[in-house]
């Protein structure tokens, strides 16, 4: 009679077995919750690139005069000159310049009517133009800043500012904020090449 060998796995085998797939599958797991975890979220990426976007084009979309809009010879100056206010082709009261001269973007009376206006806006959350935060939105936080900036291109060259030290190309620059440290950053650029076209 032969003896029966031993068929199988022992008790012990086992549980080491157990103890050394469960330590495996845990490694895994964490390295993908820590993954999952530092990734960016696309929908917040996208979601501050839509917010930044909006900004950007608003801002853009100003006019960028020699005198500001308010003044009454907004449509017929020809340059920044000092003020004058008997000769049309200067301004009567108030040369444009960096910054909002007493307006605000929200407001309904005085609203920001220039692009460098908009260095004087406060950062903070999304908000509409007449001041409503965006449902949604308020994990948000936009940053806008305007500066004068050179232009350089193949064949010209834009200078930062005149003769008079009044900017001549502006860039604007917004910057948004969101969750899981999103940032967003964009630039544009804006020339005086209708320095008499009013909002």
């Amino acid at each position: 009679m032969r003896g029966r060998g031993n068929r199988g796995i022992s008790l012990v085998e086992l549980v080491v077995f157990i103890v050394i797939i469960s330590a495996a599958l845990a490694g895994i797991l964490g390295v993908m919750n820590f993954t999952t975890r530092a990734s960016a979220d696309p929908l917040a990426q996208k979601q501050a690139l839509a917010i930044a976007e909006a900004y950007l084009e608003e801002a853009l979309a100003m006019p960028f005069t020699y005198c500001d809009p308010d003044d009454v010879n907004a449509a017929t100056a020809q340059s920044t000159a000092a003020v004058n206010p008997a000769d049309p082709a200067r301004c009567a009261t108030t040369l444009e310049g960096i910054g909002a001269e007493g307006e605000t973007r929200s407001s309904a009376t005085t609203p920001y009517d220039n692009v460098n206006d908009y260095a004087s806006l406060p950062a903070g959350a999304p908000a509409n133009v007449d001041g409503t935060p965006i449902a949604g939105l308020g994990s948000y936080t936009v940053a806008v800043a305007v500066a004068a900036a050179p232009l350089a291109a193949d064949t010209a060259t834009v200078a930062a500012t005149d003769g008079n030290g009044r900017p001549l190309s502006l860039r604007v620059t917004v910057t948004v904020t969101g969750p899981n440290n999103v940032t967003v950053v964009l630039d544009g650029y804006r020339t005086r090449h209708s320095p008499n076209a009013l909002p």
